[in-house]
């Protein structure tokens, strides 16, 4: 079939054409590699740092302390009171004497003071352990809390928590920047590249419109070739990105100086993100060459 014999002359040429300009193939496969590489590292700090930010969201939560005198109806109310804010997610009430009792279980010096407390002796506050739906409003949240009759202090690690989530945010949009940057210098690397082969092969091309060559016959190969170039120039990132990425998670026991700070376990992980490699790999490359076939060939 006529279509079968074009796509398959179309590769030929494409592979033709590589190794025919092999030091320019090299030079920009070379490039195409170095970038992938920073690529493959902003995606997987990118993917770690959401995962941090909601392992962080998750666990957050906001201490409202009861006032001393509050009775159990008074909880009740607040109870009800605190069900009907939109940002709270979860309530878990601790009473005074359920703290005692945690407090003693953990440590020996407590149980020997606290052990001798009865419920009026007691000094420590009943509180309501809450967890918030969206971490940007938990200080909206907060100073809802402090204006509930019955509520007499609220702590959430107000300032630090957000300057974290905020930086968390920076870095976030900047490893998306960087990713979106360097594939756009990818695809000018692959289109320059292309435009060199279609000056080489000026002649040919102008040959083959003349005996009336249609214009999808003359763009496939190039087309093709930055397809090659482009799957070509991901091996080594895809390669950097498994063995990598294993050897820093096995080599940090997957946390970063602190268990809070986990990593996201490589398996199916580094698979995923080679897979986006390639695929980056082969779309950049196929554009620049269309990018540079469009221009450069006026078709």
């Amino acid at each position: 079939m006529k279509p079968l014999r074009i796509l398959r002359r179309s590769l030929n040429n494409a592979i033709k054409s590589v190794f025919r300009n092999l030091s320019l193939s090299i030079a920009s496969i070379s490039c195409i590699v170095i970038t992938l590489v920073l690529v493959a590292f902003s995606i997987m700090l990118s993917s770690n740092i959401n995962n941090f930010t909601s392992d962080i969201e998750k666990d957050l939560t906001i201490v409202a302390f009861a006032k001393k005198d509050a009775t159990s109806e008074n909880i009740d109310q607040t109870r009800d009171e605190l069900e009907s804010i939109p940002n709270i997610k979860k309530i878990n009430y601790k009473s005074k004497d359920k703290i005692k009792k945690e407090m003693i279980k953990d440590n020996e010096v407590f149980e020997t003071i606290m052990s001798e407390w009865d419920e009026d002796e007691n000094p420590l506050q009943s509180s309501f352990v809450i967890t918030v739906k969206n971490v940007d409003k938990i200080g909206e949240t907060a100073k809802t809390l402090e204006n509930l009759e019955y509520i007499d202090n609220v702590k959430y690690g107000e300032g630090m928590v957000e300057d974290l989530i905020g930086v968390f945010k920076i870095i976030k949009k900047i490893t998306i920047i960087a990713v979106v940057a360097l594939i756009f210098v990818t695809a000018f690397l692959i289109s320059n590249t292309i435009k060199i082969t279609i000056y080489s092969r000026k002649k040919e091309i102008d040959i083959m419109r003349l005996v009336g060559t249609s214009n999808t016959v003359i763009k496939l190969p190039f087309l093709f070739e930055g397809l090659f170039l482009g799957l070509l120039g991901s091996i080594v990132p895809i390669l950097i990105t498994i063995y990598g990425y294993v050897f820093f998670y096995e080599k940090m026991h997957g946390v970063i100086f602190t268990d809070i700070i986990t990593l996201i376990n490589p398996y199916n992980f580094v698979f995923k993100v080679s897979f986006v490699l390639l695929i980056i790999g082969g779309l950049v490359g196929m554009f620049g060459s269309y990018k540079a076939v469009r221009k450069y060939l006026k078709i």
